[in-house]
């Protein structure tokens, strides 16, 4: 599929799904540490799979949560956030700074990469129709780059995009609790999603 072929009202199709989907994990984040969640305005992109590899950010130490996401719409979803945001993170829920991560840390870290990526799975199960399972999610702690790659070179061969969806969520700390969402589909993944919307 090239990029050409995804129009502004498929854009806004999938926009509106991230909306909601950062919605609904505002809400979940709210609830896990007992504080009232603000977010940004997601900005969704659908962005050719080699472009990810080009960012500049890509030698930065980042935390990647990886989710397999099985049923109709196959593919992986891979939360990722850099050290800062991720130390927050952990600060919030067990009320310790980590100089390094534990296992402590790494499952906190793990908890909320699994609610954020559930939170996007079920909005677009609930506006598709389609039956979206997620996998046990796994956490890795590596240049941003490595994470990528090895998370979509392990995985047989992915479609030629990836829909990016970057969310800020704040605390009423203003503490910053977000970062990148990738979703990166098996070839027809998005053709489902976007036909099952009725507009491809």
């Amino acid at each position: 599929m090239s990029n050409i072929e995804f129009n502004a009202l498929q854009l806004d199709a999938l926009a509106e799904v991230g909306n909601i989907g950062a919605g609904n994990a505002a809400t979940a984040l709210s609830q896990l540490i007992n504080k009232k969640v603000d977010m940004t305005v997601p900005s969704v992109n659908i962005v050719p799979f080699n472009d990810i590899f080009n960012r500049n950010d890509g030698e930065e130490l980042a935390v990647g949560v990886i989710v397999r996401v099985l049923g109709d719409t196959p593919g992986n979803i891979l939360f990722v956030f850099d050290y800062d945001t991720a130390n927050n993170m952990i600060e919030l829920l067990t009320g310790k700074r980590e100089e390094e991560f534990t296992e402590l840390g790494y499952s906190v870290l793990c908890e909320v990469g699994n609610i954020i990526s559930g939170s996007y799975m079920n909005a677009i199960a609930k506006f598709t129709g389609l039956l979206i399972m997620a996998s046990v999610p796994a956490v890795a702690y590596d240049m941003a780059g490595a994470i990528l790659s090895t998370t979509f070179m392990e995985s047989e061969q992915f479609d030629d995009h990836v829909l990016d969806i970057e969310t800020i969520f704040l605390n009423q700390d203003e503490t910053k609790i977000g970062g990148h969402f990738y979703y990166v589909p098996k070839p027809g993944s998005l053709e489902k999603i976007l036909n099952s919307l009725g507009i491809n």
